[in-house]
């Protein structure tokens, strides 16, 4: 079940089909405020195992005392893509995205993606990297008057920040395909879809230090994290990377080996196989 808000679905069918192993997989969920936990924590016991993208996640949930015991955990990638490397060239072309570095980021103008601290960070990058091109695709805004009163007040940032609004996911392969660097400042994430295919295109990361994201990365391994918030850290890794890209091969291969659709089936298989062995023995 896609989601841990179905907490309650997944008793009312525990209770139909109590032979039916349940595995609650999360995406971006919260725990119930505490008056509601014993409600939810009865709810959850139907689960037999419950999975994240990075098992930090789960900590708040821990905490909480929300799950029994005996429910399995797994750390495991939300979700993959079919997106590929291409020609850089023809990507741009195609899309118009030029810059050197050409900088992408995608995701929603609000707080949590944290675009203030993304263009401080572009801000104090550019000396170091004058040639620096900055695309913005985004489709909730609250924050777009902000950003832009963010780009007008500095020269730094003066026809360097292109905002391309909302752009239809047909087109994100190509233009992941045209950038040098993929960029996100978000303070939180279940996953980070924008982030996982930039890496199936083989794109270097920079990407902020929380929990799904060193999951992405393999810890840093690919890319260059640094702490949400902090525009400085943000400049510097702007720079080392575009300075010392991975290569796209090196990148690719990351993906390959850690987020694919086999090598995400092939842990979903053994926790599936897990959940399933856990279940005949306490039917024996």
């Amino acid at each position: 079940m896609h989601g841990l808000d179905f907490a309650r679905q997944a008793h009312a069918l525990a209770a139909r089909l109590p032979w039916l192993p349940i595995l609650l997989q999360d995406h971006a969920n919260r725990p119930p405020p505490w008056w509601r936990r014993a409600r939810w924590r009865r709810w959850y016991g139907a689960a037999s195992a419950v999975s994240f993208t990075s098992m930090d996640l789960a900590r708040p949930f821990l905490d909480a005392g929300l799950f029994h015991a005996s429910t399995a955990m797994f750390a495991i990638p939300e979700s993959s893509c079919r997106f590929t490397p291409g020609d850089r060239e023809a990507a741009r072309a195609a899309t118009g995205l030029h810059g050197s570095p050409c900088v992408l980021g995608i995701g929603h103008l609000d707080a949590n993606k944290d675009p203030l601290t993304l263009l401080d960070g572009v801000a104090l990058a550019a000396p170091r990297l004058p040639g620096l091109q900055l695309w913005c695709a985004f489709a909730s805004a609250p924050l777009r008057k902000a950003v832009q009163r963010r780009v007008d007040r500095d020269p730094r940032l003066a026809g360097r920040v292109h905002w391309l609004g909302r752009v239809p996911h047909a087109q994100v392969e190509a233009m992941l395909r045209a950038a040098d660097v993929f960029v996100s400042a978000s303070r939180g994430e279940s996953c980070g879809y924008a982030a996982l295919e930039a890496i199936a295109c083989g794109v270097p990361p920079v990407l902020t230090d929380i929990p799904a994201f060193r999951t992405l990365t393999g810890e840093g391994r690919v890319g260059c994290l640094w702490p949400a918030g902090d525009a400085a850290r943000l400049a510097e890794a702007l720079t080392a990377t575009a300075q010392r890209p991975p290569s796209q091969a090196t990148v690719r291969a990351h993906f390959d080996a850690t987020l694919s659709y086999r090598a995400v089936g092939q842990r979903w298989a053994q926790a599936y196989a897990q959940v399933l062995a856990g279940q005949r023995r306490r039917a024996a």
